[in-house]
């Protein structure tokens, strides 16, 4: 197995990271940004299997995610609701120098703010609760691996559904390679098969699964979709829509949670009203 330490560590991957994001045009998707680190560093098959723990991120997914966070921190990045990336002003003039003192700068602000915090919380008699808080998106795919394999196809039958698919139904067949299930999908006049196949897997789905899928599908159709918990590694992507051979559509877990989101698939928004109380010193002064 790949040891950790071959994987760089979050500080070292701020840089490449905000000069990826500048790559794709100053604002990208999750996705976009992770795959173009993976390829302008080089990352081998090998190190984009690494878990994070027992998954389902992997090691390079999760660091980039901390790169991310320290970088909006810095000033440099900012994020919307939907998940889009964007270089600020600051970040799109940064030099690799300011990069290295922004970072250490805001390191200490933290550490003074944790410092603080814990005091507080000392003197109200609290523990420190050194847990970081979970994305809703590692939740989520954390409760889709508890599910039985045929509820996960039935989740992905629902969905095809709910998107716009005249017809899906589960097969029943499973196994690498195989079909799990087959929907109608109907763009204004003309309705076409679209074969799908689930892969609850933690970690990077390579070129091989790609290749297994679509030689599953010969015969029988040309258009396929490959549902996964994981990601999809670059190879993988391109194999996808590699010339010459029938296109398959990748969704990965990050669009897949996405998706089950906006069709309300287990998954609600609840909006809450915060309430922000001033004081008006005046209005005592004046008693």
């Amino acid at each position: 197995m790949t040891s950790l330490s071959r994987i760089p560590s979050y500080s070292d991957l701020l840089k490449p990271t905000l000069r990826a994001v500048r790559e794709i045009g100053d604002s990208g998707t999750i996705g976009e940004i992770v795959e173009k680190v993976i390829e302008s560093e080089g990352f081998t098959e090998e190190q984009q299997g690494v878990l994070h723990g027992d998954g389902p991120r992997t090691e390079i997914e999760y660091r980039l995610a901390w790169a991310r966070t320290y970088l909006k921190g810095m000033g440099a990045l900012e994020n919307s609701e939907r998940g889009v990336w964007s270089t600020t002003e600051l970040g799109r003039t940064m030099t690799p120098e300011d990069v290295v003192t922004r970072h250490a700068a805001y390191k200490a602000q933290l550490r003074e703010a944790r410092r603080a915090k814990q005091l507080a919380r000392a003197e109200e008699g609290l523990d420190e609760d050194e847990s970081a808080p979970r994305d809703w998106k590692e939740r989520l795919l954390e409760v889709l691996f508890e599910v039985p394999p045929d509820s996960f196809e039935r989740l992905a039958r629902r969905l095809l559904r709910e998107a716009g698919f005249v017809s899906a139904t589960v097969t029943g067949k499973s196994g690498d390679g195989g079909i799990d299930g087959i929907g109608v999908y109907r763009l204004s006049l003309v309705s076409f098969p679209v074969f799908f196949q689930c892969k609850r897997y933690k970690g990077s789905v390579g070129a091989g699964a790609v290749r297994d899928f679509r030689g599953a599908m010969s015969g029988r159709g040309d258009k396929g979709l490959l549902i996964t918990t994981g990601s999809f590694t670059p190879d993988a992507k391109q194999e996808a829509t590699r010339d010459g051979a029938p296109p398959v559509d990748l969704i990965d877990g990050e669009r897949l949670c996405d998706l089950l989101r906006e069709h309300k698939l287990g998954v609600r928004t609840i909006v809450r009203q915060v309430e922000d109380v001033e004081v008006s010193p005046e209005f005592f002064s004046d008693l």
